[in-house]
């Protein structure tokens, strides 16, 4: 009988998988798995640092609905990959990351790089657990990929530890779980409920119906639309930070306090809907809540307030969209004049917006920067825009559109764009991928240009360079007053499409409008990972709304 070590089982069991792609920083921990990976077919897209593979896994997630697997040594590297956790749990997007781990037989005696990493990964994670056996490592990578993808989904980590990964099993093939032991069942909408929830959205005068971060962008695009077409309602997705106040939901929130039914589909009343509470809604605005958590859930209800919820049912979101549409099938929909009032809010950007200028020399207003990369986007047969947090990324989301988006998410972070956009380039090659990004949040991930190089990943990085952390610059100068701005500046007007090139890349630099278009082609046409740096006005994120200002618009 062959002979398997536990890293060829977990490699094969990847493979049948059908998790191909790996991405991962190398270390002493992980050497067994990269060997074993070599005949079990894998790709290993190998970074510069592991919070960049942590953000590619969740961008893969994201992009194809199946879970990223990152794979990182242990102890330290671990640690550094920990932070880019919460980004995916927040955005609900499914991966993996395997972590090399000290020996079992050596723990508790000083190993090296001992550390307790499940425990240390738990609370950024829907499951954390370590593997104890050779023999088992197939079924313990099954059960990670089954919660990853199942109900809610989110990352789930596993370690390896290095004798487990090195001792030999009898019959190793045969222990590589079965390809549908990777998947969970759904949770399915009862016909009978999703009924009843549909006679409710039809009784409602102004219905709208909410979903979270797993049916946002183009993961959920087309069920949205066919939910909406067959009752109705208007469907919104939410999965920015700033909640209603999203630039990239126009005036949203001038026409939210107007719903008196609002169905939440995965969606929390948690601070981006201000906790569900007046004047963002309405005091008589009642509630349908579907979750695929029943803690979730039952928090959702007390945060609502229990006699404001109509029913309340555990399923999973993309399945309760599909019962929901099997329900309004033969029925005839009323007309909605909420739904066209929704719908003009969220298409609603400032007038000046369509002609603002830069009033500041030698620099370029960020709506003409967006009005540049959408010329670019539109003819694209495959376009993603991906767009980093701060305020020039709020900026982006509000100018840009693309067919598939993948931004910062909920959490709020900043620093995963380029990681992002080198995930979008492996999972659709032929794709035009624009990333969006700020001057201090290109620091985050500037050398994984490297990465993007080695492994031939063309993007264009577009780099608002306003010498500032900006976002935190606004706080200071709305709370404090100028006089009292401290910590947010930047190195005047940076290189860093120089940084680029010097790292293998094609880099530009902009200081005007009217170059902005050449300097955008030229770095497409170069075919590889791209800068292009641009000097911009230092400009507060953009307010959407009908009511306030115009969010710095000239």
């Amino acid at each position: 009988m062959a002979k398997h070590r536990g890293a060829d089982s977990l490699a094969h069991a990847l493979a049948n998988a059908g998790a191909r792609q790996i991405f991962s920083l190398s270390g002493n921990q992980i050497m067994p798995v990269y060997d074993a990976a070599i005949d079990a077919g894998l790709n290993i897209t190998h970074v510069r640092h592991e919070g960049a593979a942590v953000h590619m896994a969740d961008a893969w997630g994201r992009l194809t609905g199946e879970p990223g697997i990152a794979l990182l040594t242990g102890g330290p590297g671990h640690a550094n990959g920990i932070g880019a956790l919460y980004t995916a749990l927040v955005a609900e997007s499914p991966m993996v990351m395997l972590s090399g781990a000290a020996p079992l037989n050596q723990l508790g005696r000083g190993a090296f790089q001992e550390m307790a990493q499940a425990d240390i990964a738990a609370p950024l994670t829907k499951a954390s657990f370590t593997g104890k056996s050779a023999a088992t490592l197939g079924d313990d990578i099954a059960r990670a990929m089954r919660i990853a993808r199942s109900g809610r989904p989110g990352p789930v980590h596993l370690s390896l530890p290095f004798d487990v990964l090195e001792h030999t099993v009898e019959n190793g093939e045969a222990r590589v779980p079965a390809r549908d032991a990777f998947y969970a069942p759904p949770q399915t909408l009862p016909l009978e409920t999703a009924q009843a929830i549909a006679a409710e959205i039809a009784r409602a005068q102004r219905p709208l119906i909410l979903t979270g971060p797993q049916l946002a962008a183009h993961r959920g695009q087309v069920l949205r639309e066919q939910l909406s077409q067959a009752s109705g309602a208007a469907v919104v997705a939410m999965e920015s930070p700033r909640g209603i106040a999203d630039p990239c939901l126009g005036a949203f929130g001038d026409v939210l306090p107007e719903a008196d039914l609002i169905v939440l589909i995965g969606k929390q009343p948690d601070f981006t809907l201000k906790f569900a509470a007046p004047p963002a809604v309405h005091a008589q605005c009642r509630f349908i809540v579907i979750d695929a958590d029943i803690e979730v859930l039952r928090r959702s209800i007390a945060a609502i307030k229990r006699e404001r919820v109509l029913m309340n049912v555990v399923a999973d979101a993309p399945e309760a969209v599909r019962g929901l549409i099997q329900a309004f099938e033969k029925k005839p929909i009323k007309s909605n004049t909420y739904k066209i009032s929704i719908e003009q809010a969220l298409s609603y950007r400032p007038p000046a917006w369509a002609s603002a200028k830069t009033q500041t020399p030698n620099t370029v207003h960020a709506a003409e920067i967006g009005r540049a990369v959408q010329a670019v986007l539109d003819p694209a047969d495959d376009a993603i825009l991906i767009a980093d947090g701060g305020e020039f990324g709020q900026w982006a989301q509000a100018c840009v559109n693309a067919s598939t988006r993948v931004i910062n998410g909920p959490a709020g972070s900043i620093g995963s764009s380029i990681p992002f956009a080198m995930a979008a380039r492996v999972a659709r090659p032929n794709a035009t991928v624009i990333a969006m990004l700020g001057d201090g949040t290109l620091g985050f991930h500037l050398a994984e240009f490297d990465t993007a190089v080695r492994h031939n990943l063309a993007f264009v990085a577009v780099v608002g360079n306003d010498s500032c952390w900006n976002a935190e610059y606004q706080i200071q100068l709305k709370s404090y007053g100028k006089d009292r701005t401290i910590g947010c500046e930047l190195q005047p007007g940076t290189a860093y499409e120089q940084a680029v090139a010097a790292l293998g890349g094609h880099g530009e630099r902009v200081t005007r409008a009217a170059d902005l278009p050449a300097a955008l082609a030229r770095a497409l046409k170069s075919s590889k990972p791209a800068c292009v740096n641009v000097m911009i006005e230092r400009l507060p994120a953009p307010n959407v709304s009908r009511v306030g200002a115009s969010g710095g618009g000239h």
